[in-house]
């Protein structure tokens, strides 16, 4: 049922087929992350080894994405972690510094690992890009969440638009999860 939701909302995003042809973050560019530090991540190899769920925001400081999106995950994180899950991720396209302010401000216990995408190579090795040029925001992610487990993305689903919060929230996910 997960993965025919997820076709649904890609194919109206127009990235099913481009994103589902990369079913592995082995081809994603090293370095194309910073944690909160400004230290380079290499996606292939921090997720090898681990069952990960992946969330992506458009932005930073935007309502959805501070309000309720991340405080969701925060708020069930202990239940991602007894359905086997090792890490949950934050990804936007942002600088590091941006990503340090922000995680001080909504996860200031530092549970969840942010990710700062600041060229969004990562965003388009995974086909989410979006241009939200008109919002004055440019090229960001689409908001999407992921199961990665050992490096292979399991499961994915994406929101039709940057203000929905529907296929992607901690809930749905971790229904999928158990």
């Amino acid at each position: 049922m997960f993965s025919l939701i997820a076709q649904r909302s890609l194919a109206r995003a127009g990235v099913a087929s481009r994103f589902y042809s990369a079913s592995s973050l082995k081809d994603s560019p090293a370095g194309s992350l910073r944690d909160v530090t400004g230290a380079v991540v290499n996606p292939s190899e921090y997720f090898a080894d681990k069952k990960a769920v992946i969330i992506s925001v458009p932005g930073a400081f935007t309502p959805v994405c501070t309000n309720q999106h991340v405080p969701g995950f925060l708020a069930k994180l202990d239940q991602f972690k007894s359905a086997g899950v090792d890490v949950v991720a934050c990804v936007s396209v942002n600088d590091h510094f941006v990503m340090k302010a922000w995680s001080e401000k909504v996860d200031p216990e530092s549970k969840l690992v942010m990710f700062a995408d600041p060229d969004a190579a990562f965003t388009k090795s995974v086909g989410q890009e979006v241009d939200l040029s008109g919002g004055g925001l440019g090229v960001r992610s689409k908001r999407y969440a992921m199961v990665v487990e050992n490096g292979e993305v399991k499961q994915v689903a994406t929101e039709k638009s940057p203000g929905d919060l529907d296929v992607t929230s901690a809930e749905q996910i971790l229904s999928k999860l158990q």
